[in-house]
């Protein structure tokens, strides 16, 4: 596996509230990293300053060989650093494939072409095509996305960030609202995608959380308390402490 994403001492302050604290992770091509931790410990403000959303008040984000901390959400788009939403934010008037193509049309525009319809952009159309194609939604693609099922509009979701041909794929809580054959889908998807991509996972869903990942980071109060392997993060005494407040 090779490190992709290199965060170090990551941190956000809004006035006198630090929301992330000198957060340090590393993400790597080949594996899913959770982050977890309850309501309000800096897991979503963490992916806000991955990708660009909001700036961060120190430290250094570096993609690959570049140093990304200062560049815009756009710009670290079309770098490779996708991402999904806690809430759906697909197009529900529009079809599957036009979501896709759509998200792809992001990273390939073309602003000369005034006289032709989008449709006509075929790089567009085909990356709309293999990112539909990797979440199994092929089968869909002419169907309108807001008559999709629940656990299928996140799957778009995916599909549309993979339509931008990203490294670094940045999922907040994909599993949210699912049942259980919903989750094992997406956790099929996520074991798909591995291989070409690294994942950073905010999930509250442990048992999936447990299933997927190779990694596990550990936010309390915007700082990491402990960050290792699934077994590592089950035996933490301070992990235990801050989920079951105890040590037993």
């Amino acid at each position: 596996m090779s490190t992709i994403l290199q965060v170090e001492r990551l941190t956000r302050r809004f006035g006198g509230l630090t929301a992330v604290n000198a957060v340090s992770i590393d993400l790597n091509i080949g594996e899913v990293h959770a982050v977890i931790g309850t309501n309000g410990a800096g897991k979503s403000t963490l992916i806000n300053m991955l990708s660009g959303e909001i700036a961060s008040s120190e430290g250094q984000i570096r993609l690959a060989d570049t140093e990304v901390t200062g560049q815009p959400q756009p710009r670290r788009a079309l770098m490779g650093i996708g991402r999904s939403y806690q809430r759906t934010t697909i197009f529900p008037e529009f079809t599957v494939h036009e979501n896709c193509r759509l998200a792809a049309q992001a990273r390939t525009p073309r602003p000369w072409a005034l006289w032709e319809s989008a449709r006509a952009c075929v790089a567009s159309a085909q990356a709309a095509d293999a990112a539909l194609e990797a979440t199994g939604l092929a089968a869909e693609a002419a169907r309108l996305a807001g008559t999709l099922s629940h656990g299928a509009k996140r799957q778009l979701e995916v599909a549309m960030c993979l339509a931008t041909q990203p490294r670094v794929l940045l999922l907040d809580e994909p599993l949210a609202g699912m049942g259980a054959e919903e989750t094992d889908r997406m956790l099929a998807l996520l074991e798909r995608l591995k291989p070409d991509h690294a994942i950073l996972l905010v999930e509250h869903d442990m048992d999936a959380v447990f299933r997927v990942a190779e990694r596990i980071t550990v936010m309390v109060n915007g700082a990491v308390i402990a960050s290792g392997s699934p077994d590592a993060i089950r035996n933490d005494p301070l992990v235990r402490t801050a989920y079951l407040g105890t040590e037993n």
